[in-house]
């Protein structure tokens, strides 16, 4: 490591207390009513009214701007291989929401368009997902259980399911659960709720999904063994459930459980060749239509529903479904589902997309999701769809093969739209323990998360809570709601001759430190205000550089993007340093960590160094466990006061310091 140059310096001035500082140094008061800002925000005017088209029906404005030289054959390759995808995806999430296999392919069309006009992200692939399905399919066998369709046979003595009338009644409950649950999300879009987000933390979504998969696998066992076991309800289902099926064992058709073994070992093996092979690859290879197909066509040559009583997807309609408006006398009954239905589904859809928003360089929109998410579920409740949200699996397969804007998602709801129509009826035959296997391996993802469990323990042991225990975060939200609703972000300047240091709003004497960026938020860092953290932090910085340039990027518009061209030399325009006051943190948890981490990177890889300071012996040790420090960034950039780092970064950057 180079020598570290040595800075000394004494403080010479009188003690001031708050009424000297005031009477010296002028403060700065807000003279703006309460009136006058209801004014400004409820007036209206020609470009204030365009902006407002523009932002709630962005395809307006990204369309027209669209490069096809540029974007159109990765889009057609990544619609097409999502639309693949779609297809064995959405037949066996139907099947979880316990709603005919050809409901499950409505659901990846009708939603997709819908989102595709609306939504923000360029990057997700929108449809059917299994979490969202097995919470539907929660909703439809409650209010439509075997039970209520159990009809007398008259030959056998037996009691038999009318299904057709049964699955017509879980058709309605599902669109009637979806409808209401988009309703909810516009509703919440329009008063914008969508920071609503920002209080569900990782490890909790994580928990909740790793959770709500493991209902997922005990749902679809029914599917794997050939059984038929009682459906439960209450805190101890789950459990009432396993047992059930550990009784049934013992009438397992086995034809069905060959089936499902067979499946799940290939499809393994298939998506791992996928993974050896991926970078040698245009476009991952189908596993999952090939599954089917091949799953298929053994079907129907063996003849496995008639010889062996294994159960098949059976009759798919070809076409489309003519709209119809859901059973409002449902309504009362799922309006608890609903609500529960489009907070989840939306939380887990804007998480992934505000990944690929930060990996990309754009901004999805959180309150225009909602609008979308919610018009999609809504129009698909009329065309008797179930809930949405995003799949991971198939955005990263639109991701990797070359998708770079919503036209892909548009492209690959015109694939499901010609299997609806015209191949749709080829798959009757599908034995529906291929589609177990297919949702189990797809599974995979979320099981491995139970691996966060010693991770957060070794780093964060409330996080490991929050994980193991969604319920309890309930009440953590609410404190969350009316502790740190607005952190106020301040740019820190210097009070002359002093090693004092003020928001440069609050005093007229008080300067900015030449060079130097010094940023503090009002309150702590964590999981829920940490993206706000990071984008103040961004428009504070641009403060002290050029203005903003309106740039395109993918032919689509983005405004509000600073462009830094990195040149051998920095840009002197920009600042040399930001100094960050965590003097108000009192704690930090893993996304505040991971938070610290992204700027240090980000910004010194434009040669901007980031050092700390303020930080209590609670946050230095949330810093050490969660991997904060490394062999290259030390201890060495964190210091006691706001005036030690600054003067630390005028020696380092060779800004002209002064002493006092």
């Amino acid at each position: 490591m180079a020598e570290r140059r040595r800075v000394d310096y004494s403080v010479h001035r009188d003690v001031m207390h708050k009424e000297t500082v005031d009477n010296v140094f002028n403060p700065i008061h807000n003279t703006t009513t309460v009136r006058e800002k209801v004014q400004k925000s409820v007036s209206c005017s020609g470009p204030r009214a365009k902006k407002c088209l523009v932002g709630s029906v962005p395809v307006v404005s990204w369309l027209p701007r669209y490069s096809f030289r540029e974007n159109i054959l990765g889009d057609i390759i990544s619609g097409i291989s999502v639309g693949i995808m779609h297809l064995p995806q959405g037949m066996a999430y139907a099947i979880l929401a316990s709603v005919p296999a050809v409901y499950g392919l409505y659901s990846s069309f009708y939603p997709v368009l819908v989102y595709f006009i609306f939504g923000t992200s360029k990057h997700i692939s929108v449809g059917t997902y299994a979490v969202m399905s097995v919470m539907i399919g929660g909703v439809t066998e409650r209010l439509a259980p075997d039970s209520a369709f159990s009809v007398f046979d008259n030959v056998t003595g037996e009691a038999i399911i009318n299904t057709t009338l049964r699955d017509v009644e879980r058709v309605k409950v599902a669109a009637a659960v979806t409808f209401l649950s988009g309703i909810f999300q516009v509703l919440l879009g329009l008063v914008q709720f969508g920071f609503v987000v920002m209080y569900l933390s990782e490890p909790l979504v994580r928990g909740y999904t790793t959770g709500a998969a493991i209902h997922v696998i005990v749902s679809q066992l029914k599917y794997t063994f050939g059984i038929s076991p009682t459906r439960f309800s209450g805190p101890l289902a789950l459990i009432y459930t396993v047992l059930e099926i550990c009784s049934l064992l013992p009438k397992t058709n086995l034809g069905t459980l060959v089936v499902s073994a067979v499946s799940i070992v290939c499809l393994i093996l298939a998506k791992e060749l996928n993974a050896y092979l991926g970078k040698r690859l245009p476009v991952p290879i189908p596993v999952e239509l090939l599954g089917i197909v091949v799953a298929t066509v053994v079907s129907w040559q063996v003849d496995l529903n008639g010889r062996y009583g294994i159960d098949v997807v059976g009759g798919i309609p070809s076409g489309l479904q003519p709209p119809a408006l859901p059973k409002v006398s449902l309504f009362s009954q799922v309006i608890g589902d609903a609500f529960a239905i489009s907070v989840v589904g939306y939380g887990l859809a804007i998480s992934l997309g505000r990944i690929f928003a930060l990996k990309y360089g754009y901004k999805v929109d959180s309150n225009q999701e909602l609008i979308a998410f919610g018009l999609s579920n809504t129009f698909g409740g009329i065309f008797q769809c179930f809930a949405i949200s995003c799949s991971m699996s198939r955005s990263m397969v639109q991701v990797s093969t070359g998708g770079r804007s919503q036209v892909a998602g548009a492209l690959s709801a015109v694939v499901i739209l010609v299997i609806t129509m015209w191949i749709g009826q080829l798959f009757e035959d599908l034995p529906k323990a291929m589609l177990a296997a297919i949702i189990y391996v797809n599974l995979q993802g979320i099981m491995k998360q139970f691996m966060d469990i010693p991770a957060l323990w070794r780093s964060n042991r409330i996080d490991m809570v929050a994980c193991l225990c969604p319920l309890l975060s309930h009440h953590s939200i609410l404190n969350n709601l009316f502790s740190y609703f607005r952190p106020t972000y301040s740019l820190l300047g210097q009070i002359p001759d002093t090693d004092i240091y003020r928001p440069l709003n609050s005093y007229e004497q008080v300067k900015k430190v030449p060079d130097v960026v010094v940023f503090r938020s009002s309150a702590t860092l964590y999981f829920a205000n940490a993206e706000m953290y990071q984008e103040a932090l961004g428009r504070k910085v641009l403060v002290c550089s050029p203005p903003l340039q309106q740039v395109e990027s993918d032919g689509a518009e983005m405004k509000d993007v600073a462009v830094i061209d990195v040149e051998p030399e920095q840009d002197p325009s920009l600042p040399r340093a930001i100094v960050l006051d965590l003097s108000p943190v009192n704690f930090l948890d893993t996304v505040g960590v991971k938070t610290l981490k992204n700027i240090k990177n980000d910004y010194e890889e434009i040669g901007i160094k980031v050092v700390l300071t303020g930080c209590l012996p609670g946050v230095l040790h949330d810093l050490q466990t969660g991997g904060f420090f490394n062999d290259k960034v030390t201890k060495c950039c964190v210091f006691s006061s706001i005036h030690d780092a600054v003067l630390h970064c005028q020696c380092h950057c060779g800004t002209e310091t002064t002493y006092f």
